[in-house]
């Protein structure tokens, strides 16, 4: 950040809803640049008011396109909405491979929607590091909804749930990674569940087999709704719409919603102080040649990893 550009002065063109003050403040997280860190400190307070849903599902389902027909419904009720694609991470640039610029085309001109890719970066659940705070920023610059979407789903990439007032989980028919999603033991995550391309032969199949799925599953005071969606006819959208609003009552009428969110911001300190330590530990491991012999000596299977790993976290914790 430059001296013209002091924390002070980016926080409070964020906080006056400035479109080029948050897009600068989420690039600083995302480079870990340390005013990034400062600026997030800063702003907390100002956060905690905006709902955060998450949308989830396997590859080419259509969640940017789910995404930008709720954000036309929420935009019709004046609703300021930020909108974070996590991307799979390039492997050469660490860059979001698909990025904003392909996706949700039709709202970049308007002034109440943010929308931001962002690179997963080796993150197992599928959130990166940066989104977390990305996601504090953008409810301080007085977003009411966010909106995160996922890469994939499967055992390791559920997350976001840990992130999330309301889960959404898109599935469609015909679809191998759907029904994978089905067996993977997902289904205790969302709390709206969508098959969208509702026009394809096996939607009514696809439906059923998702409500058997949750009809064996654990009761719960919330039953979890299936929700039909043709996304690029929109429709099904006004009903997604409306029970994601219910759920979102429904937690607050419970009282479930603040313990929510207290469980996903200790989750967000454990994630950031794990993906801050995993960095930390590649730094290192690349730089201190007893921590390289200690390496080498597992590729020549001299040690076990276990025991090296062991070490590797014992002499940091030392230093």
């Amino acid at each position: 950040m430059t001296r013209s550009d002091p924390a002070g002065s980016l926080a409070g063109r964020l906080v006056a809803g400035d479109k080029r003050a948050l897009a600068r403040a989420i690039s600083l997280v995302e480079n870990h640049d340390p005013e990034g860190d400062r600026l997030v400190a800063e702003l907390f307070p100002r956060t905690g008011r905006a709902r955060i849903v998450g949308l989830t599902g396997p590859p080419g389902v259509g969640k940017s396109t789910l995404i930008g027909s709720v954000c036309v419904k929420l935009r019709a009720a004046e609703r300021e909405i930020g909108v974070l694609s996590i991307d799979p991470s390039s492997p050469f640039t660490q860059g979001a491979v698909l990025g904003d610029r392909i996706r949700l085309s039709d709202h970049f001109l308007d002034p109440g929607v943010f929308i931001r890719s962002m690179a997963t970066r080796g993150s197992l659940g599928g959130l990166a590091e940066a989104a977390l705070q990305a996601a504090l920023l953008m409810d301080a610059s007085g977003k009411d909804d966010i909106l995160l979407e996922t890469v994939g789903v499967g055992q390791g990439e559920i997350d976001i749930v840990d992130h999330a007032d309301t889960v959404v989980l898109a599935l469609m028919p015909g679809s191998g990674d759907s029904i994978q999603a089905l067996k993977a033991g997902v289904m205790e995550i969302p709390d709206v569940i969508v098959v969208n391309k509702c026009d394809h032969p096996l939607a009514d199949t696809m439906v059923r087999e998702v409500k058997t799925v949750l009809a064996l599953g654990p009761k719960r005071a919330w039953k979890v709704p299936v929700v039909r969606t043709e996304a690029t006819t929109d429709e099904g959208i006004d009903e997604l719409v409306e029970m994601i609003d219910a759920h979102g009552r429904h937690i607050a009428d419970q009282g479930t919603l603040a313990e929510r969110r207290a469980r996903n911001l200790r989750a967000e300190v454990l994630g950031i102080a794990a993906a801050r330590m995993r960095r930390e530990l590649e730094a290192r491991a690349s730089s201190d040649p007893e921590w390289a012999e200690l390496l080498d000596r597992v590729v020549r299977r001299e040690t076990d990893p276990a025991t090296a790993a062991r070490e590797l976290l014992a002499a940091a914790t030392d230093d």
